[in-house]
């Protein structure tokens, strides 16, 4: 009345499973090779290899967000969550799923006016998102965006590198 013990022989030959098996294994042996080369970059696949010098949880923590992430945040702004008019509805934060309480801090969007909490959207914000993580609408506005890519540009650098340049012609 059990699962019958020869399944897997019986629809799926053994020859069959010992050749999915070995590629298995050749996969695997592959990966690990590019990534002892260095060269785990060239993979594209959802294998994270994590630095084993590292904990994993100083590692994301010890990377700085980008110039764009700190702009981002810059253009959204902050409050409280009580004082932002929104606690008449039970909201919840669409990323962590938990309701806001009166002194949490919130991040509402310009564009699509949806409200989260400042540490989930900051965090969707450092993995380099520009849009709404429900909408996907993007962060910054129309208007505030020549702004917002002068600012991008400037704190690039490139500007100085190409003015080198532009004087010989």
């Amino acid at each position: 009345m059990g699962f019958p013990v020869g399944y897997a022989e019986v629809f799926f030959p053994n020859p069959f499973l010992h050749t999915l098996a070995f590629l298995g294994l050749l996969r695997n042996l592959v990966f690990f090779l590019f990534h002892l080369l260095g060269l785990s970059d060239f993979l594209e696949t959802e294998v994270a290899w994590p630095d084993p010098r590292i904990p994993a949880t100083t590692a994301a923590a010890s990377r700085p967000p980008s110039v764009s992430a700190l702009l981002i945040r810059d253009i959204l702004p902050v409050a409280k969550f009580g004082e932002s008019g929104e606690n008449s509805c039970a909201c919840a934060c669409a990323v962590c799923l938990f309701e806001f309480s009166e002194e949490e801090e919130i991040r509402r969007m310009r564009n699509c006016k949806h409200i989260f909490h400042r540490a989930c959207v900051d965090r969707w914000i450092d993995h380099d998102q520009k849009t709404c993580p429900l909408c996907r609408t993007p962060f910054v506005p129309d208007d505030m965006l020549d702004d917002y890519n002068q600012r991008l540009w400037a704190a690039s650098g490139i500007n100085e590198f190409y003015s080198d340049y532009t004087s010989s012609f």
